[in-house]
């Protein structure tokens, strides 16, 4: 599906969020605010970002949600902000502008099965390199970015293998591809994340925006789309979307940010 270009997207969305009397502003981190870290847990922030996202929060009509697979402690280290919305682990964990945690599953019942995964997962990867197993509290992501392909293929087949064994309840939710794995609650999922956000919040008549990069966040647009909101997919390989149009990378968001709301 070809998308539209940057001068496009401005455009097209332009008259949109000039016309909004509220603007509901969804942004994923890693891949489409900043690049990838090197690991999950190499939290460093970025000034230059801070910046931009409080001059978002100063704009009347805009409220803003970063919307992460990261642990929210994550998020509220890299977006010392407390004017927005932080929500982690793909909408699991939230802290709102008044500073209210809201736990969106209970910790105790998810946890002990991925206890019994975790070494498991761990006895695996144990002196290859390349592979890095992420403990996020709520879910365990195995990565394989850096790993040998072969060897990081084979490797995440065998971690579902173990998911398999384990006989995971119908509570949880498995998400990856070749070079990653990951396992958490079923409602770790940012379409959810954004529809339950819409709804206990009474936001379906403002304008709904959505920028991201993977997988996951397309799971965010068809409820975005679906309260006939705006979808941008931050989209350097060209790969199909069903996003309402595409940015190349995460500067390309920045300046985009910048150009959209006169900042």
């Amino acid at each position: 599906m070809t998308k539209r270009s940057t001068e496009e997207t401005d455009r097209t969305v332009g008259g949109k969020i000039n016309q909004a009397e509220a603007i509901k502003l969804f942004l994923d981190y890693d891949g489409t605010l900043a690049e990838f870290a090197p690991t999950p847990d190499h939290v460093l922030p970025d000034h230059d970002l801070i910046r931009l996202l409080r001059a978002l929060c100063q704009i009347p009509k805009i409220e803003l949600v970063i919307l992460s697979g990261r642990r929210l402690q994550h998020i509220e280290r890299l977006v010392p902000i407390n004017e927005l919305w932080r929500a982690g682990s793909y909408g699991i964990e939230i802290i709102n502008p008044q500073g209210e945690l809201i736990e969106r599953v209970n910790f105790r019942e998810i946890r002990p099965q991925l206890e019994l995964i975790k070494p498991k997962w761990q006895v695996l990867i144990d002196g290859i390199d390349g592979f890095y197993l992420e403990d996020k509290g709520w879910s365990l992501a195995l990565h394989a970015r850096d790993a040998d392909p072969d060897i990081g293929a084979q490797i995440v087949l065998d971690a579902q293998n173990i998911l398999h064994e384990c006989q995971l309840g119908n509570q949880y939710r498995v998400l990856g591809g070749d070079h990653f794995l990951e396992v958490g609650p079923i409602i770790a999922n940012k379409g959810l994340a954004v529809q339950y956000l819409i709804e206990s919040n009474n936001w379906q008549g403002s304008l709904l925006v959505y920028i991201g990069d993977d997988d996951k966040d397309e799971e965010a647009f068809a409820v975005i789309q679906q309260y006939g909101g705006i979808t941008i997919k931050v989209n350097r390989d060209g790969r199909d979307t069903t996003a309402d149009s595409t940015l190349r990378d995460p500067d390309s968001v920045r300046e985009w940010l910048k150009n959209q709301f006169l900042i």
